[in-house]
């Protein structure tokens, strides 16, 4: 049976555009429980996007928490010790604090995992499966890159006092040059190391000039490795639709490598971000690369559920003296010409029509019609 996408509500055609999406790269889709122990959460709080988390306790005693991520139940719940990459996706329901409302909602989530043996190919994929996420949205957005790697190391090279980096970092994921210099100063870094911080952190937002001269900051070869596996994954991305910006940082204790975060025209926050968590994978014992992404539907509501200009293509008025196989007819006819209907004895106060008919005993007369 072919679906009518026209019927469908902006939101739920993003998401159905989104399955099509993952599963056309062999991505399966990924069930769980609306629950986990609340445990998991609370060792990886600063994992959350918000630390508030809804409770209860069950039968056996345990408490347990409404899931506010998928993530961390999708890599609890992953083996160990299989061969080759995990690739899925999932649509679920999390629960958090709205960022517009400041309450407790259920939102619907969808993203994906690729766990496992991760190599470039696999990083150029997943970030590539972003890239087409946010056109599948909207046209007009952006993905900015960062690389988590390549600003570790450079930290390391230059100097920067291990107290130092986590302040450092905080100001770079600000934007904040002059502080972020000011720091490197008073830990006795000349003028060389921060010229070095600098091409990296303020480099050409287009990557194809900006790789160049990043690889060229250091002469060893870790560091052109870093470089050039960068280089290769964004490569493959659409040309004017993907910025270098070390501006985005992920928490260095979950993740490592690439990390990313997407935009789209119309909403003033991001609305993709993902990475590679190597770290997380670690701290619940998991001997395996991963990387991934989350879609928060949520922030699109501006730009997905504008409101209909009509309840209903038309309402067919129909008198008392009408029999109901008539106006079943009449209603059918109009069904099948295409149009929205809904018949009744009298006009609903509330109901917003584009187009008034009238059902009689002469047959079907306009009576309103609106553009």
């Amino acid at each position: 049976m072919k679906i009518d996408q026209s019927i469908l509500k902006k939101e739920d055609l993003a998401d159905l555009r989104l399955r099509r999406l993952y599963e056309s790269y062999g991505y399966s889709q990924y069930k769980m429980s609306k629950f986990e122990e609340y445990d998991l959460y609370v060792r990886n709080k600063s994992f959350l996007i918000s630390d508030s988390v809804i409770t209860f306790t069950d039968t056996n005693g345990k408490l347990m928490a409404l899931k506010p991520d998928v993530t961390l139940s999708i890599v609890k719940n992953t083996k160990d010790g299989q061969k080759g990459v995990q690739k899925v996706y999932y649509r679920e329901n999390v629960y958090r604090v709205s960022q517009r409302s400041h309450a407790y909602k259920e939102i619907l989530q969808v993203g994906l995992e690729c766990l496992g043996s991760i190599d470039v190919y696999c990083i150029a994929e997943v970030l590539a499966l972003a890239a087409k996420s946010l056109e599948a949205l909207c046209e007009d957005y952006i993905l900015n890159v960062s690389h988590l790697g390549l600003l570790s190391s450079l930290t390391e090279r230059i100097g920067v006092p291990s107290d130092k980096k986590e302040t450092l970092l905080a100001y770079i994921s600000e934007k904040n040059a002059h502080d972020a210099y000011a720091l490197c100063r008073e830990a006795g870094l000349g003028e060389e190391q921060i010229a070095a911080l600098g091409a990296l952190t303020e480099c050409d937002p287009d990557p194809a000039r900006a790789l160049s001269a990043i690889s060229s900051l250091f002469d060893d070869a870790e560091w052109k490795k870093q470089a050039e596996e960068l280089d290769t994954v964004l490569s493959l991305l659409p040309v004017g639709h993907v910025r270098l910006d070390f501006s985005v940082i992920s928490d260095t204790r979950y993740y490592n490598g690439i990390v990313f975060q997407g935009y789209v025209n119309g909403i003033p926050e991001h609305i993709l971000s993902g990475g590679q968590y190597d770290r997380l994978m670690e701290r619940m014992n998991k001997k395996a690369g991963a990387l991934g992404f989350a879609v928060y539907l949520d922030r699109l509501e501006s730009l997905l559920t504008a409101p209909p200009q009509y309840d209903v293509d038309t309402f067919l008025l129909y008198e008392d003296s009408i029999s109901p196989v008539t106006v079943y007819k009449e209603v059918e006819a109009l069904v099948q010409s295409g149009v929205s209907v809904t018949a009744g004895r009298e006009r609903p106060e509330k109901m917003k029509y584009r187009r008034l008919l009238q059902l009689t005993e002469r047959g079907v007369e306009a009576l309103e019609e609106n553009a």
